[in-house]
């Protein structure tokens, strides 16, 4: 029997379709944004990885600047020192993030930082005050912001080798704080980490973290901490692949989820989309039936086949992916009809984010 579309329905149809392109175009401009926004900058120096080595002649100041600011969800940041070269003029601080690279980090107003050479913090000026103990080769210089501090105040605290040093505050600024490494003599080398964790250890040296490992059904070679996943499978082949599916399905009260990519690791073969709920664990979602998903790597959409097709630009560390369902105004899970239970089954799917072990 055909079934004859009545006007309304046409333009229905009609509507969704142009309200998915819409979308997709608003994510584009959004990614555009972002891409400006979140760009590390740096003079004179020369990152690999996450080493960060001066390139100057020790006349003139290299400054390294983070992509993204400190926040309340990821507060704190670790240096740890390589080589002092000639002189040890390493600072690490936190800076706006259009400072002048041709500045160590805390001379400059709304800026403050460490100076691992002379032990002096430098709080939006030249001459810096005795704070604490210099450092060396081997000396991990940490920096963060406090959770609890008072309005129209900053709480900035430093560390050296996992234990505070001290703290400093600095007036809020409408501008966000960015990570920053100074350094000012040849020979020097720092390992940054922009993902390290801080917290004052209990008595008995213990902490509980809140892993999330409820919010999901299923987890294959992949680790959950806090609301970081990661891989910790063989990653030797294209079939080991790691799994996070969700417990619970999309809806039309959520029907929305995104992730940060923190670590594009060599290929960055990192997907999400939709899977049905008994996907197989070695294969990334949109490979096989009943999937769908986004894939990083090549910016190709993969729906239920191996083959993909152009959808979207390339993602990379700190890009922001996003995946929902756009329901249509008169859907509903308890109305009737054959066609109501098709695109139930249609859309009932949970959201899955699969990571390839050859990128992580």
């Amino acid at each position: 029997m055909l079934e004859v579309l009545t006007g309304n329905a046409y333009m229905d149809d009609i509507n969704l379709h142009y309200r998915l392109l819409n979308w997709r175009r608003r994510i584009r401009e959004i990614r555009d944004v972002r891409a400006v926004r979140y760009r590390e900058r740096l003079k004179r120096m020369l990152r690999d990885g996450d080493i960060i080595r001066y390139q100057g002649n020790s006349d003139e100041v290299g400054c390294f600047v983070a992509a993204r600011p400190l926040s309340k969800r990821n507060r704190y940041f670790e240096v740890t020192i390589i080589d002092t070269g000639v002189r040890g003029m390493i600072a690490v601080g936190l800076v706006p993030q259009l400072y002048k690279l041709d500045h160590q980090p805390g001379w400059l107003p709304h800026s403050v930082a460490f100076h691992a050479d002379d032990g002096k913090l430098y709080n939006g000026n030249t001459v810096g005050q005795q704070f604490g103990p210099k450092c060396c080769r081997g000396d991990r210089i940490g920096c963060g912001i406090s959770l609890d501090s008072e309005d129209g105040q900053l709480t900035v605290f430093f560390t050296k080798n996992g234990k505070e040093v001290g703290s400093v505050e600095i007036p809020v600024s409408p501008d966000a704080l960015y990570p920053a490494v100074g350094m000012h003599s040849l020979g020097e080398e720092v390992l940054l980490d922009l993902h390290a964790e801080w917290g004052m250890e209990e008595d008995d040296g213990l902490m509980i973290v809140d892993s999330h490992e409820e919010d999901w059904a299923r987890l294959h070679d992949v680790k959950v901490t806090g609301t970081m996943l990661e891989y910790v499978g063989k990653g030797k082949s294209i079939v080991d692949v790691g799994l996070a599916q969700a417990r619970r399905p999309l809806n039309t009260r959520f029907h929305y989820y995104e992730l940060e990519i923190t670590d594009a690791g060599e290929k960055c073969y990192i997907a999400l989309g939709l899977a049905r709920r008994d996907y197989p664990k070695n294969r990334h979602p949109g490979w096989s039936r009943g999937s769908i998903a986004y894939h990083a790597d090549d910016g190709k959409l993969f729906q239920g086949s191996g083959v993909g097709d152009a959808f979207g630009p390339r993602c990379f560390e700190g890009d922001i992916m996003g995946c929902g369902i756009m329901f249509p105004r008169d859907y509903s899970l308890d109305c009737g009809g054959e066609h109501a239970q098709c695109v139930y089954v249609r859309h009932n799917f949970a959201l899955c984010l699969i990571v390839c072990t050859l990128c992580l």
